[in-house]
């Protein structure tokens, strides 16, 4: 199911950030997925909708329904999906396990940082199929945290990672799941299926794309979830705050590298 518990928290800190990454990722991320004019798409888990803008502006004439289970979140999104100009949209507060959608009413649907949230990801994937037209394709896109690298580490910047990602596991959610995506694809009945790894370098030959990744992405992801790493105790205080600088740091160090790794899944139904 979906649960009300978001590690990241719904702050317009959380809000800036997440518009922020998806243009920084876009090319990335989106490149390769188009929808013909008319299609009906469906986005499942749209947040603020930072994704929901890139879409209608790379994939003009689509016919697309926003959902997410965040009422907040929707508000969010559909002022800025308005803001824009776009018209060609509908935003839904929907729970995809209250299955109430029409089976076989979409052409196309995009699901992108939504799996690592759930703790079921398959039984929703089994669902969100049903929801596709025969030869209707589906785009998965998932991190997987423990991909995360970069130097200088500290041992205070390392905790503080971890402690992002215990704190989501800690949620029942799985902030590794990107290197799963392919059997969980394949467990929920997904055809013509392929998953590719999608990898971020930066070093200081690339100062903006460094920074960016650090201060704009990763920086703030983990800042997002000191609420919940504090209150449980998964980190100590001083060494949080040490962490957090370490992490920004590396932006800025002469020596300063980052990886990571995403993992973009692509399927259809076949009958």
């Amino acid at each position: 199911m979906i649960t009300q518990e978001y590690v990241h928290g719904y702050t317009d800190r959380e809000t800036q950030r997440l518009q922020e990454q998806s243009l920084i990722l876009e090319e990335l991320l989106h490149s390769g997925t188009s929808y013909p004019v008319g299609s009906r798409v469906l986005e499942v888990g749209c947040g603020v909708g930072a994704q929901t803008l890139i879409l209608l502006r790379r994939n003009p004439g689509i016919r697309l329904t926003s959902i997410d289970m965040s009422e907040e979140s929707l508000r969010k999104a559909k002022s800025s999906v308005e803001n824009a100009g776009y018209k060609n949209v509908e935003f839904r507060h929907e729970n995809v396990f209250d299955d109430k959608f029409e089976p076989g009413l979409y052409d196309h649907i995009f699901i992108c940082f939504v799996l690592e949230h759930l703790e079921q990801p398959v039984e929703a994937l089994k669902l969100l199929m049903k929801l596709l037209s025969p030869g209707g394709t589906i785009t998965l896109i998932e991190g997987d945290h423990s991909s995360g690298k970069w130097n200088p580490e500290t041992a205070a910047s390392r905790a503080a990672w971890d402690g992002l990602v215990i704190s989501q596991q800690m949620l029942g959610h799985d902030p590794n799941i990107g290197n799963r995506l392919q059997a969980l694809m394949c467990e929920a009945g997904i055809d013509r299926l392929r998953v590719e790894p999608l990898e971020v370098y930066a070093d200081q030959s690339v100062p903006d794309i460094l920074d960016g990744a650090i201060n704009q992405i990763i920086a703030p992801m983990v800042y997002s979830a000191e609420k919940h790493i504090l209150e449980k105790d998964l980190v100590e205080p001083g060494i949080w705050k040490q962490g957090l600088k370490d992490l920004s740091a590396v932006a800025s160090d002469p020596r300063g590298t980052f990886f990571y790794s995403w993992f973009k899944g692509q399927g259809a139904r076949s009958d």
